[in-house]
Parts: C-alpha cells; structure tokens; sequence
C-alpha cells in the first residue's frame, strides 16, 4: 500500500498533465493545479488542451473515474510535484533563467504543508533551485522544519526529479525511461523514490538534489554540443560544396563517432533553453557550451540569407514555409527556430510566405499579426517558386519530384 493517498501536481502543461494522468491510472487521487482557467475547464471536460498521442483517451478515463481533477487553486495532500516553465528571459549577453514560477509555486504549496509532506520539484533548473524552494518554504512555515534546517530529521521532504521526455512519446517514456532522484538528504530521496515508483518502470537513481538538477542540464547540453557540431560542419560543407548528411553518414560508419543530424537551429523547452542554465552560473568554465548555443541560436539567420540569396533571382518570390514546430509530427512551436526563420523572413520581406503546418489549426499570434495564414501543403508547393522544409513531417516527404524541378529547394533536414 503506498503512503502517498493524494498528489498534487502544480503546472499542467506538457509535463505535468501527463504525470498527473499517470498517477491518476495508477489508482492516486490527484489535483492538478493552473492558473488558466481554459487549461482546467479542458481537462475538467475530459479532454487534454495539446496534442500528444494517447493523452485523450487516458484524460477521459482518469477523469471520468474522478481519480484526476483540475482546479485553479491548490489543496491539501501528499506529494506536490512542481511542474511548471523556467524559460529563459533577457539578461545582457547571457540569457538567465526566470524562476519567476517555481517560486510562486512553492509560495501556493505553503499554506497547505503539513508534516509528513513531499515536495518535489520537476521543472528543469540551476542548480541550487531546490534548496531555494526549501528556503521559501521555511520562510513562510515556521511552524514545518524543512531539509536545510533539521537534515534527515525534517518534517517536511524535498527533492529534485527532472522530467526526461520527448514530446510524441511522452506517455510511454515517463513510464519506462530511467529517473534521477535527487534529495536535499537520503531521507528526502528515498521518499521521492517510494513516490515514483509507483509508476515508472525504468532504473530509477537516487542522488543529491544538486547533482540532478545538473545532471538534467548536462543531458541537453550534450545534445546541444553535439548538433552544434553537426550545424558547423554542414556550413563548412556548403562552402566546400560537399552533402553534410551524406558526409555525416559516412563518418558514423566509424564504431565510436555519432554525430547528430545538422537542421534549421535547436527547439523547444529543453535544449535551445537549458544549456544557458550552466551558462549563467559558471560563465567563465562553460566556454564549449556557449560556443554551442551562439551556433545553434545563429542557424536561423544563415538559413534566412540562403532564402533571399534566392528570392533576390526571382521577380515576385513566392515561399513554402514547410513546417512550423521544433520536430517532426508535433504540434509543439516552443522555441521553435522555424518559427523564427518565418518571422525574419516576414520581417525582411523577402516575398509571399505560405505557411504550411499540418499539426496546428491556427497560427499562433506572432504570426498571424504579421499578416500571415496557414496553407494547404499541395497548393502551397504548386504555388512556390522556393520551396523551403523547415520540419520533416511524415505528410511532407511523399512530394512529388516534378513539382519541385523547376523551384528553389532549401531542404534544412536533408529529408529530400
């Protein structure tokens, strides 16, 4: 029998609906918590508010059994799993990270502690995060003692459990994939340990709450290195007019190389934003890592300037923007570099822009108040004279070749 009879999850969005229905199928009581009203009417009805696969049907059953409810205010429990956003925000030439909504998470939590209480923080951070939401904590229940103040003795468990999940399977790797646990003490590790494992199957490691939080960042910052990597190399290839993916593929036949796949730049909430988080806090040790993030951030202008090096041939430019989100067969724009290659190119004016995203039903507002509409993808190919793939969605690699014969094809995946 698990001693955890209520989790709360605070942030309902791509992490933590999904964690909050796992517990829920799991036979948890859970409440979800969110400050958009529409975020929580949605789930209240049944029905997640983004696209991944298998989340609906999961959401109508939890919520149909009444095991998962979404409100805008917290309420007792158990465990409170903190789940929301630390993007990034504008801070001179390194951009930091806003904590803005852990810290008004952890203030919302306060009132309702009580002894016994876990706490755990999921969203990706600095490191030092976790003891300053113990901290926070502390200051505003002085009646609780917390891991910084009492050790293993405190009444109150907090620790640090990084999400590790690509969206389109997020379902399937909260479950399987292998977790890091890390607690400010044993104790609060091992009580994290207890509240996860009643859902994940993979290899779950208990640590210090302070090597999670840079294990997690790390991880992306790897990736990020590594497709910075890939990124250069395809810039030096098309000075020396050589095929990156084919030189790619041919250096990977080594048994110890593995170099990423080169693209229009790094997207969404992890990636393109966690590698700053090292950053910020070690600036004069994390040169590579900065190296790698000025690169990647870089992509989306080269890009741009390979689009008007041909509109400048044409007399009325007409450009298939294929893809919107940051991966393929999402509907997740966050971060997303050709997002921002359709914004510089609507800016600069280089021609007609026909946006095609088969995943979205309406652009979003800093698209659409440039004056810009989503588009049929045949008709959109038929129309152009450059045809520009920003995204390998599955829908786009079946085109036909005659089409694009006689059009400019900037192809930023090498999917064609």
């Amino acid at each position: 029998m698990s001693s955890f009879e209520k989790v709360a999850v605070i942030g309902l969005g791509y992490i933590g609906l999904p964690t909050a229905a796992v517990f829920a199928e799991n036979g948890i009581d859970v409440v979800g918590v969110d400050i958009d009203q529409r975020v929580v009417d949605t789930i209240n009805d049944g029905r997640p508010h983004f696209g991944e696969p298998n989340l609906d049907a999961l959401i109508r059953r939890v919520v149909e059994s009444g095991k998962l409810r979404a409100r805008m205010e917290l309420e007792p429990a158990d465990a409170f799993i903190i789940a929301v956003p630390t993007p990034l925000r504008d801070h001179g030439e390194t951009p930091a990270p806003d904590l803005s909504f852990v810290e008004a998470a952890a203030r919302s939590i306060a009132p309702v502690l009580k002894n016994g209480d876990l706490v755990i923080l999921e969203s990706t951070s600095p490191v030092g995060t976790t003891q300053n939401v113990a901290e926070i904590l502390a200051g505003l229940r002085s009646d609780l003692t917390f891991p910084h103040q009492s050790g293993e003795m405190a009444m109150v468990q907090i620790a640090h459990c990084p999400e590790r999940v690509l969206p389109g399977r997020i379902l399937e790797e909260v479950v399987n994939n292998p977790r890091v646990i890390g607690g400010l003490t044993r104790k609060c590790a091992q009580r994290a340990l207890g509240l996860y494992r009643i859902f994940v199957r993979g290899d779950c490691r208990v640590t210090m709450a302070r090597t999670a939080e840079l294990a997690k960042l790390t991880e992306n910052a790897y990736r990020d290195v590594n497709i910075a990597f890939a990124n250069e190399l395809s810039q030096i290839c098309e000075r020396l007019k050589i095929n990156p993916w084919e030189l790619i593929e041919l250096a990977n036949l080594h048994p110890r190389v593995n170099i990423l796949q080169p693209g229009p730049g790094v997207g969404g909430h992890c990636i393109a934003v966690d590698p700053w988080f090292i950053v910020v806090t070690n600036p004069g040790e994390a040169k590579l890592i900065r190296a790698a993030r000025e690169i990647n951030d870089a992509r989306p202008e080269f890009i741009c300037s390979k689009v008007k090096a041909c509109s400048t041939a044409l007399k009325h430019p007409i450009v298939a923007c294929l893809g919107l989100s940051y991966k393929r067969d999402v509907d997740d724009l966050r971060e997303s570099p050709a997002v921002e290659i359709v914004k510089r190119l609507a800016a600069d004016k280089v021609g007609e822009l026909l946006i095609v995203e088969p995943h979205i039903s309406v652009l979003p507002r800093e698209l659409s108040d440039l004056g810009l509409e989503l588009n049929d993808f045949d008709m959109a190919v038929e129309r152009a004279n450059v045809v520009l793939l920003l995204v390998d969605h599955m829908s786009f690699l079946q085109v036909d070749r005659n089409i694009l014969k006689d059009k400019f094809v900037i192809d930023t995946r090498g999917a064609w």
